[in-house]
């Protein structure tokens, strides 16, 4: 047991099966960060640069998108360079803060969005008291406890996963989340307070994914007999709702399959998965918002004008 503090690099085996196919692989995975790139920081430019747009609603909006990029990038350079490395390695704090990054990433989308979904609920329900419900001061906390919370409570856990003596530097995968360490340890019975902590953090994530939905389904029925409510609500909350929908969806199916599906499945199926909600989520936001949110929508199509004429 005298070797297991030495652990420094730990070996990524989830590229194994893709050598055949690792070219391709670069330049689709090149593309589509570039494409996140692209359009997460149009609309967050967009959103800074025009002074019509420093709305709740919209700021909000922003936070989502550099929320996008903040994960992203945990990942995807890494993903890069190792389909061009013949060795997949990466250090042991390395390993530490990208599963920091990846986790918090996830947890922070959804206290954004339920932020959003309340952030909604005061515009329909309470039109009168917004501007004081929505201060400057109240959007700054949120803004704060929607990136901050997620991020005290992951590092909380990964530094209690630091301290776990590991018998192994293999890592089935291509990057690193706290389950992939910790089933690494050597003693199980070490990992209490670490499945303890996640535990919390589970429950925690759960009320927010119930206060968003029934904060939607209070709107929805608020919105059935008026139809400027209704109007606004297919106008504002609709691309809450396909955010919501694609997050939980790409969540879901990543823990189902990750987590409890078979060990019979193949890598590359795992590694598709894996990956999916650092893709569709993060590549589908800014879009929707950017179409669907018509003062977005109007300020990107003025600046592609100008620059076109």
């Amino acid at each position: 047991m005298d070797n297991v503090s030495q652990i420094t690099m730990f070996f990524l085996s989830g590229l194994n099966e893709t050598n055949n196919h690792r070219f391709t692989l670069f330049f689709l995975t090149l593309l589509c960060y570039c494409v996140i790139l692209l359009v997460n920081t149009s609309v967050i430019v967009t959103i800074i640069m025009d002074k019509n747009l420093h709305e709740p609603m919209y700021i909000l909006v922003c936070t989502f998108c550099m929320n996008g990029l903040y994960g992203t990038t945990g990942v995807y350079p890494k993903f890069l360079w190792d389909l061009l490395s013949p060795v997949h390695v990466i250090s042991y704090s390395g390993c530490l803060v990208q599963a920091q990054v990846i986790i918090s990433f996830v947890c922070s989308d959804l206290s954004i969005l339920s932020v959003m979904a309340y952030d909604r609920y005061v515009a329909i329900c309470r039109p009168l008291q917004y501007h004081s419900v929505m201060s400057k001061q109240r959007l700054i906390t949120l803004v704060c406890y929607s990136w901050l919370m997620p991020f005290f409570i992951v590092a909380t856990n990964m530094f209690l996963t630091s301290g776990l003596r590991l018998c192994s530097p293999y890592i089935t995968g291509f990057f690193c989340v706290n389950w992939t360490i910790v089933k690494l340890a050597c003693f199980p019975a070490e990992t209490a307070v670490n499945n303890i902590v996640a535990y919390i953090m589970i429950i925690i994530y759960l009320f927010h994914g119930i206060f968003i939905v029934l904060s939607y389904m209070y709107l929805i029925k608020t919105c059935e007999n008026s139809i400027e409510n209704k109007a606004k609500f297919m106008q504002t909350c609709v691309p809450h709702l396909i955010s919501l929908f694609t997050f939980l969806a790409s969540l879901l199916f990543n823990v189902i399959i990750l987590r409890f599906g078979s060990k019979a499945l193949p890598q590359t199926f795992k590694n598709f998965v894996a990956i999916e909600i650092l893709v569709t989520p993060p590549l589908i936001n800014p879009l929707i918002y950017g179409f669907k949110l018509t003062k977005i929508r109007n300020r990107v199509l003025g600046v592609l004008t100008l620059k076109f004429k």
